[in-house]
C-alpha cells in the first residue's frame, strides 16, 4: 500500500494507513473540481498526488505539534526483542528496524544519495509512458495487473511496456552515469 510505504515510520506510531487513507479520500472530496479538470490525466495519479498531499500536511501537522514528541512514542502492537528475542517486556528493547536505520554510515548514506540523484535524472528523460509504469511498478509496488487497470490496457500490454521500460532505463543509466551492463 502507497500510503504505508510513504508514511514517515515516526507517524506510523500515531497513524494506520487506513487513517491516512480516509484522510485521502475526505481531501479529494474537497476537490472535486481538480478531478474534473484534465481529463487526459488518469484518476489514479490525481488520488496519488493528493495522498502525497494529505502524508505531507499529516506530517506537518502531528511533528510540529508543541504536544507530546512522536518521536518518543511507541505502538501498542509493536513486539520488542528482549536479550532472548522473545519479546519478554524485559526493559530495553529494540525492534530490528530501529537498530538497522541507525547503523547506515555517512559514506553509504553519500552514496545512496548520488544513486537517487542519477536515477531521478534518468527518468526525467524518459517519456511519460514509461516513467508511468516503472513508478506504478517500483516506488507505488503495484503489480502487473493493477498497473494495467491504473493504465486502462491489458495486463499482458503492461507487461511487454514494463519490460521496454526498464531497457529504455537502463540505457539511460548507462548514458548519465558510469553504471554498465553486465
Amino acid at each position: 500500500m502507497i500510503a504505508e510505504r510513504r508514511l514517515n515510520p515516526i507517524l506510523l506510531k500515531r497513524l494506520s494507513a487506513e487513517d491516512v487513507v480516509s484522510e485521502t479520500y475526505v481531501n479529494a472530496a474537497k476537490r472535486l473540481d481538480y478531478f474534473a479538470s484534465h481529463d487526459d490525466v488518469p484518476v489514479y495519479y490525481k488520488l496519488r498526488t493528493i495522498l502525497l498531499q494529505t502524508i505531507t500536511d499529516l506530517g506537518r501537522r502531528h511533528l510540529k505539534a508543541q504536544g507530546r514528541d512522536a518521536c518518543r512514542e511507541i505502538r501498542i502492537d509493536d513486539t520488542g526483542l528482549g536479550s532472548s528475542g522473545s519479546g519478554s517486556g524485559s526493559g530495553g528493547e529494540v525492534r530490528v528496524g530501529e537498530i538497522a536505520a541507525d547503523i547506515t554510515s555517512p559514506v553509504s548514506r553519500v552514496d545512496r544519495d548520488e544513486r537517487h540523484a542519477l536515477l531521478r535524472r534518468a527518468l526525467a528523460t524518459m517519456a511519460e509512458n514509461d516513467r508511468a509504469i516503472l513508478v506504478m511498478r517500483h516506488f507505488d509496488g503495484m503489480g502487473n495487473a493493477e498497473c494495467a487497470a491504473a493504465l486502462g490496457i491489458e495486463p499482458k500490454a503492461a507487461s511487454i511496456r514494463y519490460v521496454r521500460a526498464l531497457e529504455r532505463l537502463q540505457q539511460k543509466l548507462v548514458e548519465v552515469s558510469c553504471f554498465r551492463k553486465s
